[in-house]
């Protein structure tokens, strides 16, 4: 999607640790003042992108289900304007700015030319992703957590793959995966546990967490690891 990892595996540029309040308030307040109309407007289209969206998934899950053994190789035209104008929508209006000091509402104002703009670039090769700006949110221990923030609009070229990619990977989980699913969480992992120690006989619980696993794995292995299974499938 990104044309080479090279392309999209940029350097994280760090600044200075924010607290609360430096945070949230690089996140403005949503603009007001509009009119009925140009609301109107907006949920109408929002409204369309999800339609086009869904479709475009849809497309993808079925092709999944006919070619199950094969690996998917043409995913690329998928993320057409109406996939990137859904994917801005589903975004979060506060979230904090990258190093473009753009937010949603920013982007909101001339949307539709920035977006057309964006997919041409996406598709003649030319699209950079920015560097991440970097802070760091403390965790309850005392340590603290690294987070990328990234630019506004490489936040909608990463949902719109996630849109793409998540009936391609769907088709491959069991039913008792839980994580980093649509639809699903935390909750409803200890939902069905529940169920499950109450109507079976459980002898033992197995919990674990790997520290810091994704910043200790090796990432070249883990996309040869991804690329390989990815071919038998």
């Amino acid at each position: 999607m990104m044309h080479g990892i090279e392309k999209s595996d940029r350097p994280i540029l760090p600044v200075k640790p924010a607290n609360k309040a430096d945070y949230s308030s690089a996140e403005p307040m949503e603009e007001r003042g509009r009119t009925e109309g140009n609301a109107v407007m907006q949920s109408t289209v929002r409204t369309q992108s999800r339609a086009a969206v869904s479709q475009a998934q849809h497309r993808i899950r079925e092709a999944v289900n006919r070619n199950k053994q094969e690996r998917m190789t043409a995913l690329f035209h998928h993320p057409g304007v109406d996939v990137l104008r859904g994917a801005f929508f589903a975004l979060k209006k506060r979230a904090a700015a990258g190093i473009d000091d753009e937010v949603w509402a920013d982007y909101a104002r001339d949307m539709e030319p920035r977006l057309h703009d964006l997919h041409a670039r996406l598709h003649r090769g030319a699209y950079r992703a920015l560097p991440s700006r970097r802070v760091m949110i403390p965790k309850p221990d005392g340590r603290q957590r690294p987070l990328g923030i990234a630019a506004i609009e490489d936040k909608i070229v990463q949902m719109a793959v996630v849109m793409v990619l998540t009936p391609v990977y769907e088709a491959q989980f069991l039913g008792f995966s839980y994580g980093f699913r649509p639809g699903r969480g935390q909750h409803d992992a200890l939902d069905a546990l529940g169920y499950g120690l109450k109507s079976r006989s459980i002898a033992w619980i197995l919990d674990a967490d790997i520290r810091a696993f994704f910043d200790t794995i090796s990432h070249d292995w883990l996309i040869r690891f991804e690329t390989a299974h990815g071919s038998r499938h």
